[in-house]
């Protein structure tokens, strides 16, 4: 397991807009954090990393940071880098004050490896030259000052290891979700103001037509139907793809309910406007975004905003990096635009993106159990996206390697239809509580799928 912390909590599956936030010094782009009920979109502070000085329990080993400062409102923290090929070996630690109370939290751990979610190699997303390392993004909740500590770790734990140097061009990614996903008094599923404006963003627009056909232009949500309205509308959604088995007996699980990128309130001018599609899906890789356990469901769509905006904003990516997301109380949410029901290209398993989904439970499930209303959640969701495709939450399948470490570019991989992200990637992701259910995961959604 690679970097100074991995074996602590585990390897991850897992711009800011011009306005002084310090003195000219500290170079800090930032955009200030608009109050809760301005339901406008968030901010992302950036702030360089400097030279702290060695760590004496690391005997040599460089340290950068930031010492306590007063900041923008923000709730979520990562730190990234310049070259997205380097990883951070070593240790990175935040504390965060808590807005209104002024109390100090502990040191906090933040998961160093990231690279192994994202685009494939060789691809336009990961070729784009905007993407960067990143360390996971973590959750401290609603936060006005932070610190933080980088130390550099030893490739190995033999003792005297020369520790190895920290990647270059290090910052401090402070990410303020945003409001609200409606501002007060709009009616559901109707026009989202913007600015104050009251007009819809045609890429709002085109990401609610992407679910025509499952849900109204504008909802907030794709209700969940029952086997017999789901069979019917496989019949209309594949209708020249399914085999004569399929049309006389669907194999398919009902749909669940899905939270739209509408409903979680995704700002959408910050992703690249194109959907993309792969052919199918053929596997699904089951994930946690290691931003930590210490989130309220209710707070669950303030989450996703933010690991939204680290990904495109901090990290370079074309929008949010799974397919679909999971919270503690078994609540589904559209990740990546293009369509839940469609085999829209994510950047979530480095090598295993084509012909796959990626769903991600919001957490970290190194030490903590996942809810059994995640699990239960994954069921749902893989059996019916899994059977819209003809594909067997039991069975296996093969996928071609895009390159990664565990499997050579174009090697054809036999993997179980649902796998971890560590099944396609030498990973600790999704962490080895959620790892070991997704036995019952496959199982269940086979038997929603009738099988």
């Amino acid at each position: 397991m690679r970097g100074f912390l991995a074996s602590s909590i585990g390897v991850t599956c897992a711009a800011a807009l011009a306005l002084p936030l310090t003195p000219p010094a500290a170079a800090t782009v930032a955009r200030p954090a608009p109050s809760a009920e301005a339901a406008v979109p968030g901010s992302t502070q950036s702030l360089p990393l400097t030279p702290l000085g060695a760590d004496r329990s690391l005997g040599s080993a460089p340290v950068q940071g930031l010492p306590r400062r007063d900041v923008h409102r923000f709730s979520m923290v990562g730190v990234v880098w310049d070259d997205p090929d380097t990883a951070l070996h070593g240790r990175v630690q935040v504390r965060a004050r808590a807005l209104g109370s002024g109390t100090w939290s502990p040191w906090q751990d933040v998961e160093t490896h990231y690279g192994d979610d994202g685009a494939d190699p060789g691809t336009a997303e990961r070729s784009s030259g905007r993407v960067r390392g990143a360390t996971a993004p973590l959750w401290v909740g609603d936060s006005d000052g932070v610190e933080v500590r980088v130390r550099a770790g030893a490739e190995t734990r033999e003792v005297g290891a020369t520790p190895t140097a920290l990647p270059s061009g290090l910052r401090l990614e402070l990410v303020d979700p945003g409001g609200a996903a409606l501002p007060q008094g709009s009616p559901a599923g109707g026009p989202r103001a913007r600015g104050g404006l009251g007009v819809e963003a045609p890429e709002a627009l085109a990401a609610s037509a992407a679910n025509a056909g499952l849900a109204p232009l504008g909802a907030l949500e794709i209700p969940a139907l029952d086997r017999t309205r789901t069979e019917r509308e496989l019949r209309t959604l594949r209708a020249g793809e399914l085999t004569e088995s399929q049309r006389v007996k669907p194999l398919i699980g009902p749909r669940p309910r899905i939270v739209t990128r509408r409903g979680w309130g995704a700002d959408e001018t910050l992703r690249e406007k194109k959907f993309v599609y792969t052919k199918k899906v053929k596997a699904a890789f089951v994930h946690h975004t290691a931003t930590g356990n210490g989130y309220r469901c209710s707070q669950a769509p303030s989450v996703i905003r933010g690991i939204y905006r680290y990904h495109v904003r901090s990290m370079g990516w074309r929008d949010i990096g799974y397919n679909f997301l999971v919270d503690k109380c078994g609540k589904i949410y559209e990740g990546r635009a293009g369509g839940v029901a469609k085999a829209v290209l994510g950047a979530h398993t480095l090598g295993f993106n084509t012909n796959s989904m990626g769903v991600a439970v919001l957490g970290s499930f190194g030490s903590t159990r996942p809810s059994s209303a995640a699990v239960k959640a994954i069921a749902r969701l893989t059996a019916w996206k899994l059977g819209l495709y003809g594909a067997n939450p039991r069975g296996k399948t093969y996928l071609k390697s895009g390159g990664g470490n565990l499997y050579r570019k174009g090697t054809k991989a036999r993997l179980n239809v649902i796998s971890g992200h560590r099944d396609g990637f030498s990973t600790a992701c999704p962490g080895w509580e959620l790892y070991r259910k997704l036995g019952t995961a496959r199982s269940t959604a086979a038997r929603y799928q009738g099988r």
